[in-house]
């Protein structure tokens, strides 16, 4: 088993999964350009923990798991469509910056926790992590140093590009009044509320 390409590929795929936009790409410019870079990192930190975590399921073929977080799908995208919700109508209400500044959104480690077990009430993310590892994969399965490199590489690269995006939004937050700020509260707030009921779909 060449160590590197393996790691490297694993890294093309964390990033590839991280990038599309979706509910917590969302989440986590919404509260890096109004909460600063600290709890922006730390929901992209919480994200990529869930990728990782997904990556290894399918990584190490823990057949049992991944069937029950495929049998319990309906509960678990019913549990991310209420959470979703509640952000997004936390978000829509939200006080301006120097009326909220007593009542942050969170602490670093309570973000880091919600946003990596959100982003596990996702159990069809392992099918489409083991269809990519059974390309990646040798004819023998992955040995426990390739599900490490595996496991390290989806890891990586997810949180490559949560750093980046963290950065992007980093630099524009300083731009961004209170005003603006407000209207990307509102916005990203209803934006959230209808990923919600598109997951409370999901769970019927």
């Amino acid at each position: 088993m060449d160590a590197l390409p393996l790691y490297l590929k694993s890294l093309g795929v964390g990033l590839a999964v991280a990038a599309p936009v979706g509910p917590m790409s969302l989440l986590c410019m919404r509260r890096t350009l109004t909460r600063g870079w600290g709890q922006g990192l730390a929901t992209g930190a919480g994200i990529a923990v869930g990728d990782a975590i997904f990556a290894g399921v399918a990584a190490l073929g823990l057949a049992g798991v991944s069937a029950f977080m495929l049998a319990h799908q309906k509960p678990l995208h019913l549990a991310a469509g209420l959470f979703l919700i509640w952000l997004g109508l936390k978000a829509f209400r939200r006080k301006p910056e120097a009326e909220a500044a007593v009542r942050p959104d969170g602490a670093p480690l309570a973000l880091f926790a919600g946003s990596a077990l959100l982003t596990l009430t996702n159990p069809p993310t392992i099918i489409m992590f083991a269809a990519i590892f059974a390309a990646l994969a040798p004819a023998d399965g992955f040995s426990a140093l390739g599900a490490v490199l595996t496991v390290a590489g989806v890891f990586a690269g997810s949180m490559l590009w949560w750093c980046a995006l963290v950065g992007a939004m980093g630099l524009s937050r300083h731009a961004i009044g209170p005003r603006a700020r407000r209207w990307i509260d509102r916005i990203s707030g209803a934006v959230l509320v209808l990923f919600g009921v598109a997951e409370l779909k999901r769970s019927l």
